[in-house]
Formats: structure tokens, sequence, C-alpha cells
């Protein structure tokens, strides 16, 4: 997509006044994927510099907001952490071609804020805390469940900058479990459901994902049992949050999202109860 009104292209180092019609470019997969006529200048992130995964001392994961798919693919490949296969899930669930993958970052994918955006459902269920830097230098933290609102709408103000996000080191430590329904078998995800059980004190979140226009986290101190599980994410789902497209209908989304919640608890459960004996 040739970005005709687009008149010049700045380096982000440079920290210039923010101007109507800027826009944060990252990997520039969604940017240049269809007409953007509002924008006028691309302020470049592609030379911060920005460590793409830092393991930092308390066992937590800061992963930048420039980090590709394909890098933290291959960080989750070779990490031995109990949580770290749902990387790997996670990006295989972009169904996109190697070349999206080695330029579509984990901030772009968070902002912009797609139900199917598969890092939103990663960090989401990881417990994930964005860092969020304004124009004037400060700075705010916002977990990832409350950071993305709706379909294409997040928590974040004008010129303000997705810096990195963090994973808690207890997140890491947990049984994953995941599960993934499309209408079609390399279709976009219409429900996308992730449980994370710890091993610590025996909670459980289960997210809720794709089928929804945000990210839901439902938090249990003990797995509930499946009764308890639908009432939760009954309760919290309005009607109007199951998400209606082309890609699936709300009651379809709706019926498999509770489906596949039962299929992670139930998962999760058993091989907590065989871990034990």
């Amino acid at each position: 997509m040739d970005l005709n009104t687009v008149t010049d292209i700045r380096d982000a180092r440079l920290r210039e006044p923010w101007r109507p019609g800027d826009a944060w470019l990252g990997g520039g997969t969604y940017l240049f994927s269809e007409p953007q006529p509002r924008l006028r200048r691309l302020i470049d992130l592609s030379r911060t510099g920005w460590e793409p995964l830092t393991l930092r001392d308390d066992g937590s994961l800061e992963i930048a907001a420039t980090c590709t798919v394909a890098r933290l693919s291959r960080f989750g490949r070779a990490w031995d952490a109990p949580a770290a296969p749902l990387f790997e899930q996670c990006c295989r669930a972009f169904l996109a071609s190697f070349k999206i993958w080695n330029m579509a970052t984990v901030g772009g994918n968070l902002c912009n804020a797609l139900p199917a955006g598969p890092l939103i459902s990663l960090t989401a269920a990881l417990d994930g805390e964005c860092l969020l830097r304004a124009q004037d230098g400060s700075s705010r933290r916002v977990r990832v469940a409350d950071f993305v609102t709706g379909a294409g709408r997040k928590d974040l103000a004008e010129g303000e900058l997705l810096r990195s996000v963090t994973l808690p080191a207890r997140a890491l430590g947990c049984r994953t479990a995941f599960r993934q329904a499309s209408l079609y078998g390399l279709g976009r995800s219409a429900a996308l459901v992730i449980g994370a059980l710890d091993p610590v004190d025996g909670s459980l979140a289960v997210t809720v994902s794709a089928a929804t226009v945000r990210p839901f986290r439902f938090w249990f101190p003990l797995p509930p049992d499946a009764a308890r599980l639908r009432r939760a994410i009954g309760a919290a789902v309005r009607d109007e949050d199951w998400f209606d497209d082309i890609h699936g209908l709300p009651a379809w989304r709706r019926h498999m999202a509770l489906r596949l919640a039962e299929e992670v608890r139930r998962e999760l459960v058993r091989d907590h109860e065989e871990g034990a004996r």
C-alpha cells in the first residue's frame, strides 16, 4: 500500500513534538495493509535499539513493543519455562506468512486491539502489564486485560507510546492449556481460550478472547467446577461483548468459547490431580 498522504518519516530517537497526523511506525504490517488517509508523518521506532526480550532478576519477562513475532517464536521454542509452549501456540494463531512474522511486532498487535490478536491473548492470559509513555515523558502501567477496551479500541492517549509488556514470573511458572476455534481450516481465530494453573497455590486463570470484543480474564483461587466457570463467564460477558463479523456469529462464538473454556479447565485440573498423586 502506497501511503500517498505521508510526507515525512522521522526517527523516534529525535523526540520531536507530536503533531496531528502522526503515527508510530513499528513493523508497519498494519499501516501498509490499507489506506491511512489521516496520516501525514510516521515516527519510526526501528532504530530505538530496544532489547526485544529481557529476563529480569525477579524472573519476569519484558517484551519490547518492537519485538517481532518471529523473534518471540524463536525465544519461546528455546525457553524451558513451564508457560513457554504458549508463546509458539499464540504465534501460530497468526496464520500469517513468514514475511509478516518477520515484520509484525508485539506492540502493533496489541495497539491494533483486534479481537483475534493472538499476542493480546498471550499477554492477557499471563497477566501482562503494559508500560505506556506519554509525550511529556511521564509513564504509566496498565494490565493488558484492561488496555484493550473493545474491538479496535485501547487505553492509549494521543501520542502515547506502548514501550513494552512485562509478564510476571509467577505467571511464567504456570502450567498452561490452549484452545482455538475458527470457521475455516486456515481462518482467523473465532474463539481462543487459555488456561493458566499456578502450581504454588493451585489458582486457575481462564482467559477468553477472539470470541469477545476484548479479552476477559477470570481468576479463581481454586479450580472451579464446570458450572461455576460457566456462570462466571456468563455473568461477566454481556450479549454485546460477543464479537460479530464474517468469521463467526455471536451465538456460535459464545458456544465455542464456553466449550473451549471447559476443555481447558478439565485438562488443567486433570493434570494437577495426576501430579499430586
